[in-house]
């Protein structure tokens, strides 16, 4: 049992304090919750800018899709391994290395003298995000007592609803404002002050924790879960340029193959010294398990989305990027709304009832845009478009916070790194499995060289088709959520929050935990 009235001890252990005047832990999550929305907005702030980025250096399209994908690659690559490095160094201090790095390397990116620096630096600035993100929810879980993590999560969502519009409406207004001449220099360059204030904040308010068992880094599992998911997220992510290729298809197969030594040698490193990179019997915590396959899915359905929503908005209606921008305000406001009261206010009382709302929710949502986009054609304007995104963003706002606190609802607090870098790297994963579809949902439907005059409305119509298969998608994650837990295990044993205890569950490697009815 886990006193939730107890005061942050050893750094070896977990440590939760409910004491209201215990003020530290929320200026501790005030800035790890920057840092993931930091992260967040530099993954979709780029793409704004890239016309303004070709155009000042020179780069060629190559080196353009290398400052996208080097950044999605060296972060998905490295989120198991950063996840697992806070359980055994401490999360705290893995934290502070990667926030430090992650704000260099933006100021490298920003005085980037040509594409070859920017790349590297990108490249630099992804890694150092895998040590960074993991130990957001590392800490959360580590220093909240369970009765008070849905309020947490609740923030946690909205902070990913706002973030996952942000970045766009941001770059478009750093961008057109061309501050001191800086041009797309700012869009990186605006990461240095909350960086350098999120390192020192960081020392002072964060407490340390790790794994209380002595843990070791497996530098072999490292090696295979790299290389499997650079097989198969570098084919994913360059795929459409490059024609599909026969290799990427043969890179994508063989990372299954890499998986599956992967899982077998993890097994036996369980067995043998109790420190795997990834921890198996994780996956034995049934909320865990089904919130990862939940995750992936969802993945899949905001990588199609978001890609083919922003190719319709300033490709085929040809609107401007602050326009594009500030069309997706309503739906920020809806995710930040719905996450905010799904897990305080809704799972206590309905538990998964709530998620699976959400999916329906963005169904709705998305049958409505699709109908709307078919009256009103080219001529539809941002107004027209908001009813649909206040719908879907209300019910993604629905999933995200409940989905994260559900997953990570029974995972013991010695794993909470590991879990956390699973989480993270399964959304990439889908994310990534959703951009590849992309050429085929929505590329795919529009012949190779249409006419001028034909471009629009050939986009408006691919976008039509795309939101079926984001919809179909949704579809399916509302029936994989009948293997959620009917409610987090915090809200059955929990209680109020004025009590004083809450149980924890223990699970011991390679046992079977006990599971939520």
């Amino acid at each position: 049992m886990t006193s939730s009235a107890s005061l942050p001890s050893t750094a070896s252990g977990p440590t939760v304090s409910s004491d209201p005047s215990d003020r530290r832990r929320w200026f501790a999550l005030a800035i790890v919750m920057t840092a993931a929305f930091m992260d967040l907005v530099d993954v979709t702030i780029v793409n704004i800018a890239i016309p303004s980025i070709k155009s000042d250096t020179g780069a060629s399209f190559s080196s353009i899709q290398w400052i996208t994908a080097g950044y999605a690659l060296a972060f998905a690559a490295g989120l198991i391994t950063g996840g697992r490095l806070g359980d055994i160094y401490g999360r705290k201090r893995l934290f502070l290395i990667g926030i430090g790095g992650f704000t260099l390397a933006s100021a490298l990116c920003g005085f980037a003298a040509n594409p070859e620096m920017l790349v590297a630096s990108r490249i630099l600035q992804g890694g150092t995000a895998a040590l960074m993100v993991p130990q957001v929810l590392s800490i959360v879980h580590a220093t909240f007592p369970a009765h008070e993590r849905g309020k947490v999560f609740g923030l946690f969502g909205a902070i990913v609803g706002l973030g996952a519009v942000s970045g766009p409406l941001l770059g478009a207004l750093l961008t057109e404002w061309n501050i001191a001449g800086l041009e797309w220099r700012p869009i990186f360059l605006i990461n240095l002050p909350v960086g350098i204030a999120g390192l020192i904040l960081g020392r002072k308010f964060i407490t340390e924790s790790k794994a209380p068992k002595a843990l070791r880094l497996d530098l072999i599992g490292v090696a295979l879960v790299t290389l499997a998911l650079l097989m198969l997220i570098y084919p994913l992510t360059r795929g459409r340029e490059l024609g599909w290729p026969v290799w990427g298809y043969v890179s994508m197969v063989g990372s299954l193959l890499v998986f599956l030594v992967l899982v077998v040698f993890e097994r036996k490193k369980a067995s043998k010294d109790g420190s795997p990179l990834v921890e198996l019997s994780l996956f034995r915590v049934k909320s865990f398990a089904a919130g990862i396959a939940v995750q992936l899915t969802f993945g899949i359905g905001l990588g199609i989305f978001f890609l083919v929503w922003t190719l319709y908005m300033q490709m085929g209606l040809g609107w401007s990027e602050l326009r594009a921008g500030t069309t997706g305000i309503p739906f920020s406001v809806a995710v930040s709304f719905a996450a905010g009261i799904s897990v305080q206010k809704l799972v206590p009382r309905f538990g998964r009832k709530v998620l699976q709302a959400g999916a329906l929710l963005m169904i709705a949502g998305l049958l409505l845009y699709i109908w709307e986009s078919d009256r009103y054609g080219m001529g539809i304007t941002s107004w027209q478009m908001a009813l649909p995104l206040v719908v879907m963003g209300t019910g993604m706002g629905l999933i995200v916070a409940p989905l994260t606190d559900a997953v990570l609802s029974e995972v013991p607090k010695e794993h909470s790194g590991s879990a956390s870098g699973l989480i993270n790297t399964v959304q990439q994963m889908g994310n990534a499995l959703g951009l590849g579809l992309v050429s085929v949902v929505f590329f795919g439907s529009i012949s190779d060289r249409p006419a001028p005059q034909e471009v629009g409305p050939a986009f408006a119509e691919a976008f039509q088709h795309s939101l079926w298969w984001v919809a179909g998608v949704l579809a399916v994650i509302f029936l994989v959520m009948f293997a959620l837990p009917a409610r987090p295990r915090q809200h059955v044993e929990g209680g109020d929050e004025g009590m004083d205890t809450v149980a924890e569950p223990e699970v011991e490697l390679g046992k079977e935990p006990a599971l939520t009815p």
